[in-house]
């Protein structure tokens, strides 16, 4: 790639776009550096840890709570933060990458809250990062009505959601944004910009800069946003205390020190979320190479699976004991089709949201303004005026470590079908993901790099423990490849081809697709052939 832009000690890579100098200036990309001379170099030390550890658990060692931190989960006196302004009802949440259009229908959808997300559902090129941050901009502004090409009005409602940002995961960089020739974390970036350019236009609209941290996975990654956080404000003369954040609980080793997490970012902690999707996709990729970790179908492993309701109760009971919101997974139906098929859909989503009300969690997600309305009365049901459910401390649950892993009770094998829909999804998401789309619309839901992801390691899982025969597999991924240059003659093939042999036919398991997608397909295109 060609340096364009030269600012302090950040170059800038990439071909300008449509204003983007309002994002990129000076002062902003400034702050950036000073949050990367800061932070950069521990994030690295906490990337080798995570390989040590996964290598470590790939050896055999057992996951259990600390003993170390047994002192902060046995202190009964602790606590969060109060909810910030915005933050104390939080009974439905919507997420959608920050595109314009799903930006003004998310805002606009009746939902508390919308998680403008630049991590699962956002395809990292760079326009859409750039992109990104001037309709958040616009949204503080309010100046991000627009018209369609087809003349549809877009037009942003009196009272919009709430807006919290979900910036890139610890693991990724951006490398439109070199510093000594060595990229930026992305999560620096993302959170970055829009802290810069976004924390006082949120803080005098009587609101403020909140966020969702994707992909922690213990207690020190925790620790690491905290100190950005503080840092960040006072670069920005901003009070501490202001940020407000909830953590994804998405990964296996993060479910163990869910309470250390809290206490880490206590003075700017918004709760935590169960992740579900990611969830699962950690616990097969730290333990694929045990036999007694195999899953069936994906479709088949419910939220009632037994290691499933461990976690989600844990969860609910160690942010009410520390007064944080719980919140619950994701609903990624898609409205439409035949009455019937609605109905059902409608019918799923309604009884996963009542069992989360019902359990105690204070809110949840969906991908769908058509789902805002079901996810509402789930919880109106169970909170009526209240605005959360804070004071049902769930003392009733009581999980071991051996609850959190026991997959071995979840029933059944992997089918044909099954297989067959995780290499069809896997090749559609990736082929999506590298033409620029984070959130793609596959056989009725609204997908996102969490699904491609539990995907793909399970076809890796399935083979590695012969579950499944390579055979069949080979065979099933090249008529499922057929079928998508049949039908959309646009798709990149050889690259799709490349991505999947490498995440899920290689020897090895990479840890995560969207890393070698953007080192070896992403990065540079479009940009390099301005």
């Amino acid at each position: 790639m060609t340096t364009l832009v030269t600012t302090g000690r950040v170059q800038v890579l990439g071909v300008p776009g449509d204003r983007h100098e309002e994002v990129l200036t000076p002062e902003a990309l400034d702050f950036i550096a000073r949050l990367d001379a800061a932070f950069a170099a521990r994030r690295f030390d906490l990337l080798t840890e995570r390989r040590r550890r996964s290598a470590l658990l790939r050896g055999g060692t057992p996951l259990d709570f600390s003993r170390a931190t047994k002192p902060i989960r046995s202190d009964p006196d602790w606590r969060v933060a109060r909810p910030a302004p915005g933050l104390t009802d939080r009974r439905v949440e919507i997420t959608a990458p920050p595109d314009r259009r799903m930006a003004v229908n998310a805002l606009n959808s009746g939902a508390q809250v919308w998680m403008a997300d630049f991590e699962d559902a956002t395809s990292p090129t760079w326009e859409n990062i750039v992109q990104g941050q001037l309709t958040l901009i616009d949204a503080n502004d309010r100046r991000i009505d627009f018209t369609s090409e087809a003349g549809k009005e877009y037009r942003l409602t009196d009272r919009p959601a709430t807006i919290m940002v979900r910036p890139r995961g610890w693991h990724l960089t951006e490398k439109h944004l070199v510093i000594d020739e060595r990229p930026v974390p992305a999560a620096l970036v993302d959170f970055g910009l829009y802290f810069f350019h976004c924390a006082h236009r949120q803080i005098d609209a009587g609101s403020g800069p909140y966020f969702y941290l994707p992909k922690l996975e213990n207690r020190y990654e925790a620790r690491l946003w905290n100190d950005v956080f503080l840092l960040a404000q006072d670069l920005l003369d901003i009070p501490r205390g202001t940020i407000r954040a909830t953590v994804l609980i998405e990964t296996i080793t993060a479910a163990f020190e869910m309470e250390e997490i809290l206490y880490e970012l206590r003075e700017h902690s918004a709760g935590l979320n169960a992740g579900r999707w990611d969830y699962l996709f950690s616990l097969i990729k730290n333990f694929a190479h045990r036999p007694d970790f195999v899953l069936p179908d994906r479709s088949t492993v419910t939220m009632t699976a037994p290691f499933l309701r461990a976690y989600t109760e844990l969860l609910v009971r160690t942010c009410h004991k520390r007064g944080a919101h719980a919140i619950g997974g994701m609903a990624a139906q898609i409205p439409g089709g035949d009455a019937e098929a609605q109905e059902a859909a409608l019918a799923k989503v309604r009884l996963d949201k009542e069992r989360e009300a019902e359990d105690g969690f204070d809110g949840s997600w969906v991908a769908h303004p058509g789902l805002v309305p079901v996810c509402r009365t789930a919880f109106d049901d169970v909170l009526g005026d209240r605005p959360h459910q804070l004071e049902r401390t769930r003392d009733d649950v009581h999980v071991t470590a051996e609850e959190l892993v026991a997959v071995r009770r979840t029933a059944g094998r992997p089918t044909p079908a099954g297989v067959r829909d995780n290499i069809a999804v896997t090749l559609r998401y990736y082929d999506a993901w590298l033409n620029g789309q984070g959130a793609v619309a596959l056989n009725g839901l609204m997908e996102d790099a969490a699904t491609a992801e539990i995907a793909r390691v399970q076809i890796w899982q399935w083979l590695k423990h012969r579950t499944v025969d390579r055979e069949t597999v080979e065979r099933l991924f090249e008529e499922e490849l057929a079928t998508l240059g049949a039908t959309y003659p646009w798709a990149r093939l050889d690259q799709v081809r490349d991505l999947f042999e490498r995440t899920a036919l290689a020897k090895e398991l990479p840890a995560f697709f969207t890393t070698e997608a953007y080192a070896r397909h992403l990065v540079g295109r479009p940009a390099v052939q301005a």
